[in-house]
């Protein structure tokens, strides 16, 4: 994974709009290792393979960055994310790590399902 490029991930935002496309979001903040932790709070959530089709895309901040999609009925978004799956040309895979290199964030977007 290589650190996220605003105006790349922009550009493949700009190109899936109107179109439905699946979605993968999770967001976790170490629900999976509380047993390591018990201070931190276990929280998660999951959703994959949600069809959606939005108006607006776009991505803001300085990194970690916020991605937000906006569909007829409200919004989805995601925050945090900091890298981008180079190597997927047909899906747009966005991730954001933690200064220990561990998954806090993911939103992913694909016209055929994950």
């Amino acid at each position: 994974m290589q650190l996220i490029q605003p105006q790349d991930i922009q550009l493949r935002l700009d190109r899936l709009v109107d179109q439905d496309v699946y979605m993968h979001l999770e967001m976790t903040t170490g629900a999976y290792a509380q047993h390591y932790d018990s201070s931190r709070h276990p929280a998660s959530a999951f959703i994959t393979n949600a069809a959606i089709r939005y108006t607006q895309g776009s991505i803001s901040g300085e990194g970690p960055y916020r991605v937000g999609l906006k569909t007829t009925d409200g919004w989805v978004y995601a925050e945090g994310l900091t890298h981008i799956d180079e190597q997927e040309q047909d899906r747009l895979i966005m991730a954001g790590h933690d200064t220990q290199g561990k998954l806090v964030v993911a939103l992913q977007l694909s016209r055929e399902k994950f």
